[in-house]
Order: C-alpha cells, then structure tokens, then sequence
C-alpha cells in the first residue's frame, strides 16, 4: 500500500478537509477546482471509498475520511515541525513559536502559562494572538498557530482532532477600588446585593457558576459591564466602575498593577486552563514545554484577602 500511496494526492485531500471546501483549498493551493477535484477522485478510487459527503454547501468527511484525515493531520504536522527544527539549526536561528492566547485569560496567567517555553536553552521567537477562542482555534487548524492557550473547552469536531492538556486551575476572588471594597467589606458577600459589577463574557465557564453562587445566596448585584477582555474589565475596575472576579493565582500581581483591594475568594468556584494542540505529543520543544506543565497551586487565600466567601 506504501508504494502505491500518492502523498500529493494525501496532501490536497488534508487541505480540502481543512478548508472545508474545494473552492476553498483551490485558492489555498493555487489550483483550479477542477483539477483538485480530479486528484481527490483519482486518491479516492485508490484507496476504494468516498471521502466526503455534501451537508448544507460544505463537505463532511466520511467515516474512511476521518481515519484518513487524522492520519493525515499527524504526519503533516510532524512533517512542519521537522521543516521548523531543521530549518533553525541549520541556520542557527530562534525557534518559532505562534501562540493563540483566549481573550479572557487574565494576562499575567498567560505569561506564566507560555513561560516554560522562553526557558528552553534554545532561544524562542515568540508569537502572540489574542481573540475569540473559536477563531483562535480556526487558525490553529490552518496551522497558523503551534498552540492555543484557553479557558474554555472547545466543541470536538471530528475533523478536528484536538488535543486537550490540562495546565491546572485557580480560585476566584472578588475585588474592587478601595472606597468600593470599604463600603462592600461589611457584610461581604450578602454587601453585593444590588452593587455595580462587572461581567466577564457570559460564555466564560466559571461565570455560570457564579452567577449560581449568588442565586443561591439571594445575591442579585447589578452587572454594569459585560466585557470580554480580563486585562479592559479590571481597568474598569480600577476606576469604581464595579466588582469584579479575578483568578487567585494572580491576586497580589492584580491588586499591586490595577490598585484594587481583593473583598474575598469563592470557594466553589474555579477557573481551569488548557493547552489546545494538534498532537498529543508535540514534538514542536517549545509547545511541549507548555502543554506538559502544571501550574502551581492557588495562593493561601486565608492570608492574602480580608475574607473567605462560603
């Protein structure tokens, strides 16, 4: 089989797959439909099945294309990443890192999270995007990006076969501008009840549970804002606009940069941070270093805030 295997023909079928479309993948290739739609015939008549099938304008892959494409989507990505370390060591130049960064990760999280990888003895040439987790992880599928670093666990598409590493979690705290947080402090968290606050993006998975948190404490604060930004809504923060919730793992870095006062953590609640790749076992250096680490445990929040919600 190995001998009669046309790896072009491999090749243009993994890039329609990705495109989602033969007009699509033309215009990646700079090949006219109809010649790409020929090669695709002629690899399908060799390996004896269809590959696609037509849903709503776009094609899906069959039961033999998925096989094929997750097949296909290792080889060519271990193939990039060998062209990639080749490429640097013959030419003694810094390996490339493109990482895709969620918006809503608070950045000093960020920083830590793709921080083993600027630890390597090689010197890294670092990338980074931050934006919509589904768009990042449309460019990580073109192979725009190496690693996508979120807090949101994505749909599985079976013609996308991620890779999920778990890189650790972090309470969540509340805080606010100092004159907010001493009118707030007495009777903290039954105090929020009807105070300005400040939301992350509804979709975020740990605003689910607290907005649980306060239902079932008759807490109603008031959302001002909803902002998908961590690093915009904490400036609104900074101002008296409102409350708002932070990962602990950061808090000190938090209170010193946007001089704020941290009210205190809910216990209940967790924000969770993912590594997203297109192989289990990167052999990309830099993109291992992050996907195997494991962040440290959250802050002692009993000394570093006034109180514990419960």
């Amino acid at each position: 089989m190995l001998n009669t295997l046309n790896f072009r023909h491999l090749y243009y079928f993994w890039v329609i797959a990705r495109e989602g479309s033969i007009a699509q993948a033309s215009d990646h290739l700079d090949l006219a439909p109809q010649t790409l739609s020929g090669q695709l015939a002629s690899f399908e008549t060799a390996l004896g099945g269809a590959l696609f099938e037509r849903a709503h304008r776009r094609l899906q892959l069959t039961e033999l294309g998925r096989t094929v494409f997750a097949h296909a989507e290792e080889m060519f990505s271990i193939a990039d990443q060998l062209c990639q370390e080749v490429q640097g060591e013959l030419t003694d130049r810094p390996l490339p890192l493109s990482v895709g960064v969620s918006a809503s990760i608070h950045k000093l999280i960020a920083f830590h999270l793709i921080e083993p990888a600027l630890g390597l003895a090689r010197e890294v040439r670092l990338s980074c995007r931050t934006g919509d987790t589904e768009d990042l992880l449309r460019d990580l599928s073109r192979h725009h990006l190496d690693v996508l670093i979120t807090d949101r666990v994505p749909s599985i598409d079976v013609q996308s076969p991620w890779f999920l590493h778990e890189l650790g979690e972090s309470g969540i705290g509340l805080f606010a501008a100092p004159a907010l947080a001493d009118r707030l402090t007495p009777g903290f968290p039954g105090s929020l009840d009807g105070q300005p606050f400040l939301a992350i993006h509804q979709q975020a998975p740990y605003w689910k549970a607290l907005t649980r948190w306060f239902t079932e404490r008759g807490i109603r604060p008031r959302v001002r804002a909803e902002v998908d930004d961590s690093a915009l809504i904490k400036v609104f923060g900074r101002q008296g606009e409102g409350v708002f919730a932070a990962p602990m793992l950061v808090a000190d870095e938090v209170c010193r940069q946007y001089e704020v006062v941290c009210l205190g953590t809910v216990e209940t609640v967790t924000d969770r941070f993912f590594a997203i790749s297109r192989s289990g076992r990167p052999l990309h250096a830099a993109v291992a270093a992050i996907c195997h680490q494991r962040l440290g445990r959250p802050f002692d929040a009993s000394k570093k805030t006034n109180q514990t919600a419960h």
